[in-house]
């Protein structure tokens, strides 16, 4: 027989599992889930097909666990002690997403959300369901996190908490324990528009919304073969993800930091500079890319990029880095060939 747990415990037992915060959401089809229907059939999704063939289930939160009765939610701080990215003026050097300095958190968060779901169930007895995710789970975290009061979700879509900022990363336990919800986050974004003002693509089309296609994130991330050519100078600074959005944030003024190993900046990652990573073989790249959210990208979209961004780099060395990359084996690839091709093309008729 299942035997009761109070919400109480199981947050003191996340935080001593190495999360930040943790909440209790209530099992409902919250209206905002709604939104992603929309989002998705404005095109808005871009190449993540992903996201609409899982549609119902990020819909439904029953259709994930049927006998969901509450979602315990959790939020890990991935700030570190390093400059933001608007602060860095410097066109030597490129810019990487802060939260892929680090080890993948996939796996580092998915396997302390396990441990907890172990620890429930010898807590609970028999009987417990459990579902747990990091955000390659069919559910909309952000909306669950909400509810659960770890924060709102601001004018930029990213979870913001009033004392932690906004660098966060969530994880959910979808689960059939009756637990004391909490109450929701209040939005406490008032009339402040900065990241919408700074996004350097436009892609904060308004208030809560985002179009994907135009994010210098989906742009460097999941769009998988070439960029059209008036999109290719906005990732001229950024080769993997942008945090601009994040970077302007006041509720960032003050962020906590952490000093988790799991989340410091590998050798080369915070901010390196644009000829080095070029200059790097296709070896010493996939050396990086173990256990590195960076492994998202691959290889030839990462060359890609890096590509582009030489195409527009003022400096000196950029034509010798272009010389390095067309001589690894990646430079096959029509896109990497491609990329490398318009680079040269560009800095001969424009630089």
């Amino acid at each position: 027989m299942q035997r009761a747990l109070a919400a109480d415990r199981i947050k003191s037992r996340a935080l001593e599992l190495g999360f930040d915060l943790c909440g209790v959401a209530r099992a409902a089809t919250h209206p905002k889930l709604a939104r992603l229907r929309a989002w998705i059939a404005e095109g808005r999704h871009g190449e993540m097909q992903y996201l609409a063939n899982s549609l119902d289930h990020r819909s439904d939160p029953f259709r994930v666990l049927p006998t969901l009765k509450s979602v315990i939610c959790v939020a890990t701080v991935y700030n570190t002690r390093q400059p933001i990215s608007t602060s860095i003026d410097d066109p030597s050097r490129i810019a990487i997403g802060r939260y892929a300095w680090g080890d993948d958190y996939h796996g580092v968060i998915r396997t302390r959300l396990r441990t907890l779901v172990r620890w429930l169930a010898d807590e609970a007895g028999p009987g417990l369901e459990a579902f747990s995710c990091v955000d390659d789970g069919p559910v909309q975290e952000r909306v669950f996190a909400e509810q659960a009061g770890l924060g709102w979700i601001g004018k930029n879509t990213c979870v913001i908490n009033p004392e932690l900022g906004s660098w966060l990363f969530l994880g959910e336990i979808f689960c059939n324990l009756n637990l004391d919800a909490d109450a929701p986050a209040l939005d406490r974004c008032g009339t402040c528009t900065r990241c919408i003002d700074a996004c350097p693509t436009g892609a904060i089309i308004e208030p809560y919304a985002v179009d994907a296609t135009r994010c210098v994130s989906y742009l460097t991330i999941e769009t998988r073969g070439v960029l059209d050519e008036a999109q290719r100078p906005d990732v001229a600074q950024h080769l993997f993800g942008c945090d601009i959005c994040q970077d302007v944030c006041p509720w960032n003024r003050d962020a906590a930091f952490s000093d988790d190993p799991a989340w410091q900046a590998r050798p080369g990652l915070a901010f390196p500079h644009l000829t080095g990573l070029a200059n790097m073989s296709d070896a010493e790249w996939r050396k990086k890319l173990i256990d590195s959210p960076l492994r998202r990208a691959r290889l030839r979209r990462l060359r890609r990029t890096l590509a582009y961004a030489l195409g527009s780099s003022p400096d000196a060395e950029a034509d010798d880095a272009l010389a390095a990359m067309a001589e690894e084996p990646s430079a096959a690839d029509p896109i990497v060939a491609e990329a490398i091709q318009w680079a040269r093309e560009r800095r001969t008729c424009h630089l």
